[in-house]
């Protein structure tokens, strides 16, 4: 099993951000197609449904409100970390600036959320550890199945070092940006506002 997992890791190709915007450009992946790279693999997102996309659209207008002009919510637009990946979070609060000619890259990031359902284990696998690796700040995960918040705090070597799971009645906020707080409430799903 060791020289099979060594021979398919050998055998891929592993491409670049600028690869991967030639590929765009020409037309490789539709307009339909959502896709991510990540670590120089094309990956494939999860469809969005319906509770996805209300939870989204619920935290843009909470973030949005909460943080005035303090920060730029960014809403399923990609980011670039490093020559090799470019992710796509659901939510991304960035420093103000102009993205006009280029994409936020990790300095630019106070805050990525992820939210999930089918898409937990990736997102607390294979994302969570990427963004830890370049330096994302603040992390938090949504498990729509688990009902649950987690939350990621102190990257270091591609782990966080600090972790927890807000509870009902509890403060949650952004730690860079400390004028925005909310208590979860009793009882709710994600489907509702904090």
């Amino acid at each position: 099993m060791g020289y099979m997992s060594e021979l398919m890791d050998r055998a891929r190709h592993r491409i670049s951000v600028g690869d991967y915007h030639r590929m765009a450009d020409a037309g490789v992946f539709g307009h339909e197609d959502r896709v991510e790279l990540i670590e120089g693999e094309v990956f494939d997102m999860a469809p969005i449904g319906s509770q996805h996309a209300h939870v989204v659209n619920q935290l843009v207008r909470l973030f949005t409100l909460a943080a005035g002009q303090d920060c730029l919510v960014s809403a399923q637009n990609p980011i670039r970390l490093g020559d090799r990946s470019e992710p796509q979070p659901d939510l991304a609060l960035l420093k103000p600036g102009d993205y006009m000619a280029r994409l936020p890259g990790p300095s630019d990031v106070l805050l990525i959320v992820e939210v999930a359902s089918s898409s937990i284990d990736y997102d607390r696998g294979v994302k969570l550890e990427l963004y830890a690796r370049h330096g994302i700040p603040e992390v938090w995960l949504l498990d729509l199945t688990g009902n649950e918040l987690l939350v990621f705090r102190e990257p270091e070597g591609g782990t966080y070092r600090s972790s927890e799971a807000p509870r009902a009645g509890d403060p949650v906020g952004p730690v860079l940006l400390p004028r925005i707080e909310w208590r979860l409430g009793e009882g709710k799903t994600w489907a509702v506002p904090f």
